[in-house]
């Protein structure tokens, strides 16, 4: 890949997070399933924004989370998402620049408000999602900035998004325009729900058009229909370039042209709230790659990032996560 002007752009919901404690009985009065996102409508949202305890509001999105984990590790990133022209949609685009990440979208003018997660952790940190998409997913190829995708040497898309028709072939002319500027296009399946939703397209945007593929292994074994992790590894090992499938405790399998990597977890004292550590992880492997670190480093980098962030409540780091990568080794000033 030639010069580029960002390491990274990304294309995903924007989203403000809202995260708040609670035990397993909230979940069950409020009919939530655990551990799962769970698609709302504003009324709903409204209904269990005021049942839930008091919580913390930070601007959020699965690939933006990505994106402000790339700019902590020092890298340049980009991102395009739909906010609305409201106070939520102002505080998301002020923190996501504050941040050190590009984002100039233009917002919705006419329509629904800026989109917003209502996340429930409890004490096993185990996070319930209950997302309102709002304006995020007024989203179309006309918000695809073709000179930012082709000045990027990674465009990462986020599954999340691929619900909408308008949005599939938005993730299309991004690839497209990747692929002709000679740059790598990667997703992440965000989500069970999603792969269930939208299997055969997913399977088609990798096939055709997929460098990079981030999945845990649940959603793996959902994309290729099977219970085996082996027949899965084998099915994505023919279809996609580089794979990065995370198993939580057990850390995570890498395979790039056929051959596997696995990378161990990073300790961590507590594990406080889970909320964005495929985000993070994602965000430490894809700085690396961008930067020239080869495919066990990278890894390394997502593991250390998304030890970080499993271990304080919200999905944006707390930690100097350069400094941390140097701490064990992995100098980012060095590419």
């Amino acid at each position: 890949m030639g010069r580029a002007r960002y390491d990274v752009i990304g294309v995903g919901n924007a989203i403000v997070d809202v995260i708040a404690q609670c035990d397993d009985e909230f979940l069950k009065a409020q009919s939530i399933e655990k551990g799962a996102m769970t698609l709302i409508d504003e009324a709903r949202a409204e209904t269990l924004y005021d049942a839930m305890a008091p919580g913390k509001e930070v601007s959020g999105g699965s690939a933006a989370n990505t994106l402000a984990g790339i700019a902590a590790l020092g890298a340049r990133g980009a991102y395009i998402g739909k906010v609305a022209d409201d106070e939520l949609g102002g505080i998301f685009r002020h923190d996501l620049n504050a941040a050190g990440v590009d984002y100039d979208t233009a917002p919705l003018k006419d329509g629904p408000l800026t989109a917003r997660c209502l996340i429930n952790v409890t004490p096993d940190a185990q996070r319930s999602m209950s997302t309102f998409l709002g304006a995020s997913v007024f989203f179309s190829e006309e918000d695809i900035d073709a000179e930012k995708i082709a000045a990027a040497r990674i465009t990462y898309l986020e599954g999340y998004l691929f619900d909408r028709e308008e949005a599939k072939s938005a993730f299309v002319r991004a690839a497209e325009i990747a692929q002709a500027a000679d740059r790598l296009t990667s997703l992440t399946l965000s989500d069970s729900f999603c792969v269930d939703r939208h299997r055969a397209a997913f399977r088609q945007l990798v096939r055709n058009h997929i460098d990079i593929l981030f999945a845990n292994e649940a959603e793996l074994l959902s994309l290729y229909e099977t219970d085996s992790f082996d027949e899965a590894l084998a099915a994505v090992t023919a279809e996609t370039r580089i794979a990065a499938v995370t198993r939580s405790e057990k850390g995570a399998v890498l395979i790039e042209d056929g051959k596997s990597v696995a990378i161990a977890a990073e300790p961590v004292d507590r594990v406080v709230d889970t909320t964005g550590a495929g985000d993070l992880f994602a965000a430490g492997m894809l700085t690396g790659l961008a930067t020239g670190h080869d495919l066990e480093t990278s890894g390394r980098l997502g593991a250390i990032a998304a030890a970080e962030i499993i271990s304080h409540i919200g999905a944006r780091p707390n930690a100097d996560l350069k400094a941390l990568a140097a701490q064990r080794g992995i100098d980012l000033d060095s590419k």
